[in-house]
């Protein structure tokens, strides 16, 4: 019987901390606007693309 006993305290525990979902997040406290500054600096540069993209010819010293 004291088997039985532990077993309902553990359940009635884990029920009291687990037994019911978290309060919903709303849309509108996950996102934040930001206004982007002008001119960001993501700009293509033709001169600066081989630091950004690799090569596996140029990798190999080919």
């Amino acid at each position: 019987m004291n088997k039985e006993l532990a077993i309902d305290a553990d359940a009635a525990v884990r029920h009291a901390r687990f037994g019911k979902l978290p309060e919903r997040i709303r849309y509108e406290d996950m996102t934040t606007l930001v206004q982007a500054a002008p001119g960001g600096g993501d700009t293509y540069t033709p001169e600066h693309s081989w630091k950004v993209s690799s090569c596996v010819a140029l990798d190999l010293g080919l």
